[in-house]
């Protein structure tokens, strides 16, 4: 990366399946992603628990002596649901609070294989970042081609003009962890005009965490 400026990355959140997938390729890329946090001494963010791809990545940032911060709904703490999380665990009373805790804690995104939780949490930030609500980088880390049909999908929303170039620009994606963890240090936030005129107002609440309602 010589002759580009790297940005500053102390914590990734990271977006997975609770489930392992049919591919082993998937486990092994989980933990070798969490090798890669923990080495580059940056900590982790993710939803908590211990199930999955989550509980993968989470375990091999923590073997590398990295915080491990799980941001849980109460709702999967019932019976034990997930399994315990490795590391702290913060809880929260909706989806929406954790993912907005997340986007507030975190430096910077990832999303590895996972189901429709995964894609609903990654497409959020996106659509956060597009509107200028953050600005922190969002990649996938596309394990043996797994989301090349995803990719695909939203070049052709752009060719159908329904994503603007600029904004094909905040989903970044590499193959490898190390190629992705380098390829989000080096992430430039490109704002639209119009969109960067928003005003987004923090809540009256006792966190000051931050409310979505677009002030026109």
């Amino acid at each position: 990366m010589e002759g580009v400026s790297v940005r500053k990355i102390k914590k990734i959140c990271v977006f997975c399946g609770a489930n392992s997938g049919k591919d082993v390729a998937f486990v092994n890329a989980a933990f070798h992603l969490g090798e890669v946090i923990g080495k580059r001494k940056i900590d982790l963010v993710y939803g908590g628990g211990k199930l999955g791809l989550m509980g993968c990545v989470s375990t091999a940032v923590a073997q590398h002596e990295r915080q491990v911060l799980g941001i849980i709904p109460s709702a999967f703490t019932i019976n034990n649901l997930v399994g315990e999380t490795c590391g702290k665990e913060i809880k929260v009373a909706t989806m929406q609070e954790r993912l907005v805790m997340m986007m507030e804690l975190s430096d910077a995104f990832i999303a590895l294989p996972g189901g429709f939780g995964t894609l609903e949490e990654l497409f959020q930030m996106i659509s956060w970042a597009q509107l200028s609500i953050h600005n922190k980088p969002i990649g996938v880390l596309n394990i043996n081609g797994f989301f090349n049909g995803l990719l695909s999908f939203v070049d052709h929303a752009v060719k159908q003009e329904f994503i603007t170039p600029r904004a094909r620009k905040i989903l970044i994606s590499a193959t490898t962890a190390d190629e992705l963890v380098d390829k989000l240090q080096a992430f430039r936030f490109e704002s639209d005009p119009a969109l960067s005129k928003l005003k987004w107002s923090p809540s009256s609440s006792q966190k000051e965490k931050l409310d979505l309602t677009l002030r026109l």
